[in-house]
């Protein structure tokens, strides 16, 4: 029998049943304090009740934390996973238990982080709760805790980036920035298409100057991959001083990158609106505006279609799996394809 109680403003739902013990859970309103109760009795009835205790002592933040330890170390891209880990942490859900998290609950934060961040990115913090709560049932042992995210709708898919490099931009932005890495990151992403963790995990043992490659002995998508490099690739990666560690560039983290790319961007724009003024002309509202790191790889891909590689080619090169994935890094210029029907 159930029995409900009001309590700060909650009403606190309790199931009694010889056999389970007294089970009892908190809502925020007595219609969902009775739905609950309906089905706690019913599964007891039926004997196929499964206790919920773990996961109503263990908050998401616990969850979390636990997540970090024990499975981020074996997922690729686990720094940019952490991230996430940390947007959820700051979340009003965190300091809720797993099983009090219903979808109604991660659809409002689905609806706020959506006037915030792009859809992709909401995504791909749904995908990561998704992927504890699985965990959760599966491998903790909370057996009677339901995935919130299989109930909700997911973003719509952003529409592909179809920035292009502007003439003169990548090197405004090498020209202005304090990064002592930075320039040569940036520009070898331009050469040769590679993503910003794979730029940044480069050691001398992968790069072989005489054959004119980079070897990437695991990539994004569990296969090696070997990069073929330009003349001015090569010509970048020569003029860089050998590191006593064997790295490229010495770095850890790939956020470093897209804090110095930022930052050199900003100051680029200033420069540029300065240099505008002083001139008296007007700035070009586009230039050095909402570009990204990874703008950088879109343009390598684009630059090879127009230097005439066929798409075989192009993803041997950059690593895309399918066809059209490859279709959203490729946004050609009109007049350069009406240039080659003459």
């Amino acid at each position: 029998m159930a029995t409900f109680r009001k309590r700060s403003g909650a009403w606190q739902a309790l199931v009694k049943k010889k056999g389970f013990g007294q089970i009892g859970r908190t809502f925020d309103t007595k219609a969902e304090a009775e739905a609950w109760a309906t089905i706690i009795e019913s599964e007891m009835t039926r004997g196929v009740f499964v206790t919920r205790k773990e996961a109503e002592n263990t908050t998401l933040e616990e969850a979390l934390d636990r997540y970090e330890r024990e499975i981020i170390p074996s997922k690729k891209g686990g720094a940019i996973e952490s991230v996430r880990i940390r947007t959820w942490k700051r979340s009003s859900l965190a300091k809720r238990s797993l099983a009090s998290i219903q979808g109604k609950d991660v659809a409002s934060y689905r609806d706020v982080r959506l006037k915030e961040v792009a859809p992709n990115t909401v995504r791909l913090e749904l995908a990561l709760l998704s992927h504890l709560f699985t965990i959760a049932i599966k491998e903790w042992g909370m057996r009677g805790l339901v995935n919130p995210v299989l109930h909700i709708r997911q973003p719509p898919p952003g529409k592909p980036r179809e920035r292009r490099l502007a003439p003169d931009e990548i090197e405004s932005i090498v020209k202005h920035t304090e990064s002592p890495t930075l320039a040569g990151i940036a520009l070898i992403a331009v050469e040769t298409g590679m993503r910003r963790g794979e730029i940044v995990g480069m050691t001398w043992e992968m790069v072989n100057l005489k054959k004119r490659n980079v070897t990437l002995p695991e990539t994004k998508n569990g296969e090696k991959r070997i990069v073929p490099l330009s003349p001015e690739a090569i010509r970048i990666l020569e003029r860089i001083p050998r590191r006593i560690d064997g790295k490229v560039w010495g770095l850890d983290d790939p956020h470093s990158v897209t804090t110095a790319f930022r930052k050199a961007l900003s100051r680029a724009r200033a420069a540029y609106v300065k240099e505008c003024e002083e001139k008296g002309t007007k700035p070009d509202s586009a230039f050095l505006v909402n570009l990204t790191f990874h703008d950088l790889r879109h343009e390598a891909t684009s630059r090879f279609f127009e230097n005439g590689f066929n798409p075989m080619e192009v993803a041997t090169i950059t690593g895309h799996k399918t066809l059209q994935m490859l279709k959203r890094y490729t946004p050609l210029r009109a007049e350069d394809l009406a240039e080659r029907m003459k």
